[in-house]
């Protein structure tokens, strides 16, 4: 146990892709792209979804290790429709983002891997959570995550703004992912973004040579 501690602590860990979700007025959105990479080196998939329906209007991505990520991921399903049928009625995103926030936490030894929570509920509306490694969970009206989101640090601090139309946040995350889709080697393929308000659930995707491109790529 010692020895992979080690490791992990000298290698790191390989994210491999882009994760991104914003609030705007009245809703969320939550996207990614949908490249996924062995180690960071070879491309194993170009079209994964890395957004994950977790309840009727709560979505979160992945970041990390893909089958860390997924086993969470299906463990927190399990938990909140087991939530939701005790109490009649559908989970709150902070009930969501603390079940991932506990699983990672109590498997902090054993897994690699980073979530973004995205939904809208009745009591809060649209709510955007991290939970980072190891079991970190903030809230934050937007926020970037894998290896691409070093590239966009700075488009995001500029262009992002609170009570934003659909619209125009539909068109900041999709510039935000395709500018780190741009310049990461490890994210790429097609930006996979999902709008949540309170009237529903709208899927997006934008295929690789339909993403704005901003320099000569």
């Amino acid at each position: 146990m010692e020895k992979r501690c080690l490791d992990s602590q000298v290698k790191g860990v390989s994210t491999g892709t882009t994760i991104l979700a914003a609030v705007f007025d009245g809703g969320v959105v939550i996207g990614s792209d949908s490249r996924a990479s062995i180690g960071g080196e070879y491309v194993s998939s170009k079209t994964i979804n890395k957004v994950i329906q977790v309840h009727d209007r709560i979505f979160c991505c992945m970041a990390g290790s893909l089958a860390d990520a997924q086993a969470v991921i299906k463990a927190a399903k399990f938990h909140l429709s087991f939530h939701s049928v005790q109490m009649e009625s559908p989970p709150l995103v902070i009930a969501a983002a603390s079940v991932l926030k506990e699983l990672c936490y109590k498997n902090k030894e054993e897994l690699q891997a980073g979530f973004m929570t995205a939904g809208w509920d009745r009591k809060k509306g649209p709510q955007v959570y991290v939970v980072s490694l190891g079991g970190m969970l903030i809230s934050q009206p937007v926020t970037i995550g894998g290896s691409g989101s070093t590239y966009i640090y700075g488009y995001v601090d500029a262009k992002y703004k609170p009570n934003m139309s659909k619209d125009e946040c539909l068109q900041f995350a999709t510039n935000a992912l395709a500018l780190a889709m741009g310049r990461d080697n490890v994210s790429g393929g097609v930006a996979h973004l999902v709008v949540i308000t309170e009237t529903g659930v709208e899927h997006v995707v934008v295929p690789g040579d339909k993403l704005p491109k901003f320099h000569d790529e």
